[in-house]
Formats: C-alpha cells, structure tokens, sequence
C-alpha cells in the first residue's frame, strides 16, 4: 500500500525550497531552511526520508532522543561520521562536542561547498527545551555559514506550538526558514488508500484520524468492523499503541493534564464536568490543564457560533484518532493484553452510533467551510454550532460571516449520520424550531440537512457522504 498518497503536495514544496539550492539563490545565498510540523505519528520524518531518496544528494539526518544535551551531542556526532556526506568518515574517530556551537561548526565543515545536500534535524522541540542555547547556535551556524552554502535545512517537530514560536518575532531564527505543515491523511486520502465509499470512508478516517501508520494496516477494502475484529486481537497493532506513545511523548511529566485529557476523552465537555471527573480538580488546575492541552492542539475550545456573546465553551479532543482512542482502546488495554479484544469490540459496538454522531460533527463542520464557496449562502466566512447550558437547543450547523460573534448568521442546519434513517419530515420540524431560538436568525435564514442515509424532507438542501468528501479533492 502507498504510505503517499496526498503527500505530492508536500514533496513538490520540498523541491521548490532545493531548486535554488541547487542552482544559487540571490546575492550567492544558497542554503535555505524549512521549519516541518505536524501531529505525532502523521509521517513527517517518513515524508522527509521519501524526499531524501528521491533526490539522492549527501545528507545527514539526526533524530534527537529527548535525554540530555550530551547525549544527543553524541548522537549527532555518531550521525554525522555515518552520513553520506562526502566528508564524513573523517569524523569517526573525532570526540563529542561539548557545545551546539561546536557542534554546528563541525557540521557545516563536513558540507560541500561545490554541490548540493541536506541537512534534516528531527524532533526540533527536544532540542530547544534541553538546551536554552540551541536556537541562538542554530541560528549564528545559519547566518555565517549555512545559508551561504548549497545546503537544505530541515527542521522537524511535533510539538506544534513550540513548531510555531520557532519562526516568530523575537525568536532567534525568526524569518529564516519555510513553514510547512504535514497534516494527517484527509478522508478523501483515506478513501483512495483503502477503496472504501465516502461513508465508509469517514467511519475508517474517526478510527485512524488519518494516521499512515494505522491506515497501512488496514486491509484495503475492509469496512471497520473487519480491521477492529483485526487490530483488537493484537496489542502490537498501530491502533493500540499509537495513543499511548503520543501520550508519553507529549505529557511526559504532566500527569494532572493527562487525566482532564482522559475526562475529556471520555465524553466530559464542560468546564464544571472536567474538572469533576478528573478527580474533582480545583478550578485552578483545570484552568492550567486545558490551557496547556489546548496550546499544544491537543483539545479545542468552541464556543457558541451566533449574534450574542456566550461563555458556554465547550472542550473536544481535536484529533479523531485520539479521541476514539480515549474513548474505548486505552482504557480497554489491559482487556486486549488478555486475550479479550472481543469483549473490547462489543463496548465500540454497543456505542458506535452515538459516539460517531458527535464525533463526526466537527469533520463534517471543517467539509461544509471547504464547500463553503460552492455549497454554501453567500458571505459564509465561518461554520460552528450553537448551544446553551442546557442544550435547548443544541444545533449542529451554524453559518455565519464571522465568529465567534457574528453579524449575520447566514444557515441554519443539522446533522443526521445513522445508515438506514434518512433526515425526515419530523427532522426538518424540530431544526426550523430550532432556528427560531438561535440569536440572529429568522424565517429567512436558509436551512441545510447533512445526512449519512439522504433526505426525504421536502424544501430543505441536503448533502451525502459523497458530495461531502468531494470538500477534499
């Protein structure tokens, strides 16, 4: 199976950023740098070797390991004796700097100076937080040498905040590098690796959030009953042990945000709720923990899309993968390592239908803002729902000219995603009640019915999984 497919995006940016490495950029300043982020496990370091073989040229790639400064100057050294640049055997016998200065010194002597090559530096974020002077080196070695050399730099990280704050105003290597984000596969990717139908294919893409690992597991064609009866009878498969190393790596020491994460994977999405289910918190700690999940990406905070003001916000897991893996695959561990992965697979059954009813909604929400200028009411500049404290009502789809406060709300719309009913006569009753308590809207407001099984309701556009994943292609 094709571990790229909808990676030609990213390989043709990467051979954008080496043509003028490879042909001399403005004012003799050849070497160029590129700043690659993305979720753990989508394929970053996977995408960049792919890129190194195609192109064939000199590199060294180094895998930073999260210990200590030493020891990842060790690392590096060892991978630099082993690289393929022209000049690398002579650094086998040479001991381990003792600084990042050094270090980047000895790297861009082993450089040509007559021909192209690569320099990739993975897991960027251990670097900087091991070391408060790794930027200022990175970027001295940049400026005074690298960048006057035939060399493309490639920085990868996963921890998208500290990806970001890399390039902005006041940091060291601001505005010297590309930003580029490896995004995980799309469901209309998912749908093309594994030969599935759109609705099919959004089921496969809540289970692996669109992870390569997982999806190249997946027997293609299968439906998801098929791979989980697979993956459960297995506590080596890429479902099961992907959730858990993205935990370890991303909260190493934070025990306290990893329990209102686990709250908020099993189903809790108040602020009063977390807190009280991650062991009765106090409203400090909470604060901090979804702070904290939040800036890393790893919770989203919504917020009542209308024309009035809302302090509901509400908290989700924002990657698909790992919600459905907080929600049955990590607490159940124990039970598959027994031999009871079937005991497993009864639970997701069992609850399926409502948990993918929720959790499809921000993928159908992020679809319809793709669709938005074909599909959608003129001056649709942002989809969100809208709720109240005690969900009366609690709508799906809300389109709006901006949020979270708009001006104009300009659709009105719901969401009905179960394979035999279709969205009815009686559906269409209670969304257009529902309209009429939605701050900003009227009779007027135009109304959309999203729905897995078609429509039946008469005088209401619709759309099906298979004009929904067309958002992606």
């Amino acid at each position: 199976m094709d571990g790229f497919v909808g990676r030609r995006a990213e390989l043709n940016l990467l051979d954008e950023l080496l043509a003028p490495v490879r042909t001399g950029g403005r004012g003799g300043r050849r070497g160029r740098a590129v700043l690659i982020r993305g979720r753990r496990r989508v394929g970053k370091s996977r995408l960049v070797e792919e890129f190194l073989e195609r192109t064939g040229l000199p590199h060294v790639f180094f895998t930073a390991v999260g210990g200590s400064r030493k020891e990842d100057l060790a690392g590096f050294t060892a991978e630099l004796a082993a690289s393929t640049l022209p000049e690398a055997a002579r650094f086998g016998d040479f001991a381990s700097p003792q600084t990042w200065d050094a270090a980047l010194s000895l790297l861009a002597g082993a450089l040509p100076t007559d021909a192209p090559s690569i320099v990739v530096l993975d897991e960027m974020p251990y670097l900087v937080r091991e070391d408060p002077s790794f930027e200022g080196a990175l970027q001295k070695t940049f400026d005074r040498t690298l960048s006057k050399l035939p060399v493309l730099l490639i920085l990868i990280g996963s921890d998208l905040a500290m990806m970001e704050q890399l390039n902005t105003y006041g940091r060291p290597f601001y505005q010297r590098g590309t930003e580029m984000v490896v995004p995980p596969l799309n469901p209309a990717e998912v749908a093309a690796m594994l030969d599935l139908p759109p609705a099919d294919a959004f089921d496969a893409y809540l289970i692996s959030g669109g992870l390569p690992l997982i999806l190249e597991e997946w027997p293609r064609g299968a439906g998801l009953w098929d791979y989980l009866g697979q993956a459960l009878r297995r506590p080596t498969s890429a479902l099961l042990v992907s959730g858990e190393r993205t935990l370890a790596a991303e909260f190493p020491t934070e025990a306290q945000a990893r329990t209102v994460l686990g709250a908020i994977g099993h189903g809790e999405r108040t602020f009063t709720l977390i807190g009280r289910a991650a062991g009765d918190l106090n409203p400090g700690s909470v604060k901090r923990s979804l702070e904290l999940l939040t800036a890393r990406r790893m919770v989203a905070a919504d917020a009542p899309l209308s024309t009035r003001p809302s302090r509901e916000t509400r908290y989700r897991i924002d990657d698909p993968y790992l919600r459905f893996w907080l929600s049955f695959i990590g607490p159940a561990i124990p039970t598959i390592e027994r031999g009871r992965g079937d005991r497993v697979l009864t639970t997701i059954r069992t609850s399926w239908t409502s948990w993918r009813g929720r959790a499809i909604e921000p993928v159908i929400r992020d679809a319809l803002w793709r669709l938005a200028d074909d599909r959608l009411p003129e001056g649709t500049d942002a989809i969100g729902g809208y709720w109240t404290r005690t969900n009366d009502p609690e709508i799906d789809i809300v389109g709006a000219d901006r949020s979270p406060i708009a001006k104009k709300i300009t659709l009105v719309g719901s969401v009905k995603w179960l394979e035999s009913k279709p969205f009815d006569s009686r559906d269409l009753a209670r969304l257009i009640t529902h309209r009429s308590q939605l701050p900003g809207a009227d009779d007027t407001t135009p109304l959309l019915a999203v729905a897995r099984s078609g429509c039946t309701a008469e005088g209401i556009p619709h759309l099906t999984p298979d004009q929904l994943i067309r958002a992606w292609t």
